[in-house]
């Protein structure tokens, strides 16, 4: 009896085993096969789609600024005025030359009226009559560039009046009242007018950018002729996506494309126009322009944090159907927002971890459950600059 009793509190003092460790738990997303369209996005600005520089014209004094710098101004309003002091002398002088050499042609012609009929019957000799013959065309010529010379006189007073060529968004000026504006300086330049409905953004592309969108235009074309819908061919939307990440309401078109790649840069410059109603873009804002520049089918799309990269090697872990970790490496292609479409090393249906990759193994037991909605990247649009 003793005996038990000892045994049993021998066996009490045996240090406990510790439970074996909890299974690591990882949340997984599962592979799955699209088709999705890689959007194509080019960096550039807004420019008006017209864009008109004023200048003075005649050099002078400004006497008077007649707009609102930052403002729409109407067709033909009045927008600065240079003193017309000195234009207006140039063509009273121009005038006064010009009455001279009419009197001087009114005598010429008188002249030559009593000269003719004398010379018809030979009472002065054929050389007074040359001689007022002579007088009479001089006078005439001389009467024609007098009045050149106050048509040009007028045109220049007329300068001194500069109007808005047409309805735009003028900016600021380049000269204040009082300054001294010539085209020696500057070239006159006073300001700009551009209209910004619909506004143009001009932007630059990659050569081989240029190639992956012409393709892809070109096959929108034909699709679109091959359904019939020829009035829309030549009219492609093109998104535009705004320096606060906002894509813009209205659809544009490309308008413009330069005649060769630049050298220099290797990359053409390519202009779209959008709709501006209400105003809310201006020249110099910063915009990409974005259209679908190629399509794959059958894509295999993977959330870009369930990826890791060592020297440029691109792997992920694979969760096996017995809840082992695979290391697999992938072959990455292009971005499409917050996700990497995967070239090669995954197919449709695998389990791939998203998170607490550096504490995985390979041949390690996991617990595996679906990824959910925190623990996975917003959906963003995005795309690879071309």
């Amino acid at each position: 009896m003793a005996f038990a009793i000892l045994q049993m509190v021998l066996s009490g003092c045996e240090p406990k085993q510790p439970p074996p460790p909890a299974m690591l738990e990882i949340p997984f997303v599962t592979v799955d096969a699209q088709d999705v369209s890689i959007p194509l996005d080019v960096i550039g600005e807004t420019i008006g789609s017209t864009d008109v520089t004023i200048r003075a014209r005649v050099d002078g004094f400004l006497d008077g600024i007649h707009f609102k710098e930052g403002t729409f101004v109407d067709q033909g309003a009045l927008l600065y005025s240079i003193d017309p002091q000195p234009f207006q002398a140039k063509v009273a002088q121009a005038q006064a030359m010009l009455a001279q050499a009419q009197t001087s042609l009114v005598k010429a012609r008188s002249d030559l009226s009593r000269i003719r009929p004398l010379a018809a019957i030979n009472a002065v000799s054929k050389l007074d009559l040359d001689a007022a013959v002579a007088n009479h065309d001089a006078a005439k010529s001389y009467v024609e560039a007098a009045k050149a010379q106050v048509e040009l006189a007028q045109i220049e007073l007329g300068y001194t009046k500069i109007h808005a060529p047409e309805r735009g968004l003028i900016g600021l000026s380049e000269a204040e009242v009082g300054d001294f504006v010539s085209q020696r300086n500057n070239g006159g330049l006073l300001n700009v007018i551009s209209r910004t409905d619909p506004i143009a953004v001009r932007v630059s592309i990659t050569e081989r950018g240029y190639l992956n969108a012409a393709r892809r235009l070109a096959d929108q074309q034909q699709a679109r002729a091959a359904n019939g819908d020829i009035a829309s061919v030549n009219q492609l939307p093109l998104s535009l996506i705004l320096a606060d990440g906002t894509t813009y309401e209205e659809r544009g078109v490309p308008t413009k494309v330069d005649r060769n790649i630049d050298p220099t840069t290797g990359a053409l410059t390519i202009e779209a126009e959008f709709p501006n109603p209400r105003g809310l873009l201006r020249p110099g804002m910063f915009a990409r322009v974005r259209f679908d520049a190629d399509q794959i089918k059958g894509a295999i799309l993977l959330p870009q944090r369930a990826v890791s990269e060592l020297q440029s090697v691109h792997r992920v872990f694979v969760i096996k159907p017995d809840d082992t970790v695979e290391v697999r490496q992938v072959q990455v292609g292009q971005r499409l927002g917050s996700n990497w479409v995967i070239e090669s090393g995954l197919q449709a249906g695998e389990r791939v971890a998203v998170a607490g990759l550096l504490r995985l193994r390979p041949e390690m037991k996991v617990k595996p459950r679906p990824a959910d909605a925190s623990e996975l990247p917003p959906v963003a649009e995005g795309g690879k600059n071309g």
